[in-house]
């Protein structure tokens, strides 16, 4: 609990406010705009990098946050059963951004590093569409479909827009992470 609250208790310049309202509002924007149905979003690597620069408690709170929007005005429609599964994937997601940045905290950006983020990116997509689906499986075992079978039939029917999801979140998180990063920290430090 010490952890938590010395986080919580970071002194927050109007600089940091600033550019974490920008991230929360950008990322509400991005996520509620129309799009086709291919899992091809930004709210998971934004999280992802929130957490890495405003440590894990902002990036879970952003994705938590952005989710539960997205659940309720997503141009899809309601999430319903599914809603608390994508919020505690997302919350995953900028839970591990901050704890990223701790273990590599002094290190100089790399071929690995990058390599590790864009792992990192789809590992946590891979997660996040599993956690996902275990509420959908749940909403279509309400209708008499064992839940297993259920969780069987969700995985299939989703499995090219994972492999998909995964994909373009392996190169999000390999090109993008380090010069977001260095970029907002640079913002952070400004005088």
């Amino acid at each position: 609990m010490v952890g938590l609250s010395n986080q919580l208790l970071i002194v927050m310049n109007s600089k940091r406010i600033a550019l974490l309202s920008v991230l929360v509002a950008l990322s509400i924007g991005i996520q509620l705009l129309p799009r086709p149905p291919w899992n091809i979003e930004f709210t998971s690597f934004l999280a992802f990098v929130t957490g890495m620069v405003f440590g894990a408690v902002f990036g879970a709170m952003l994705g938590a946050l952005v989710m539960f929007v997205n659940g309720f005005l997503s141009s899809y429609g309601f999430a319903g059963v599914a809603l608390p599964f994508q919020i505690a994937g997302m919350v995953l997601i900028g839970t591990v951004g901050g704890l990223y940045a701790r273990i590599t905290k002094g290190k100089r950006p790399t071929r690995a590093l990058i390599m590790e983020a864009a792992t990192l990116g789809a590992l946590l997509t891979l997660v996040y569409d599993v956690v996902t689906n275990v509420g959908t499986a749940l909403w279509m075992s309400s209708s008499q479909l064992p839940f297993l079978q259920a969780f069987a039939v969700a995985l299939i029917s989703g499995s090219v827009f994972s492999v998909i999801h995964i994909g373009w979140n392996l190169f999000l998180f390999g090109t993008l992470t380090t010069p977001l990063v260095n970029a907002m920290n640079r913002v952070l430090a400004w005088r």
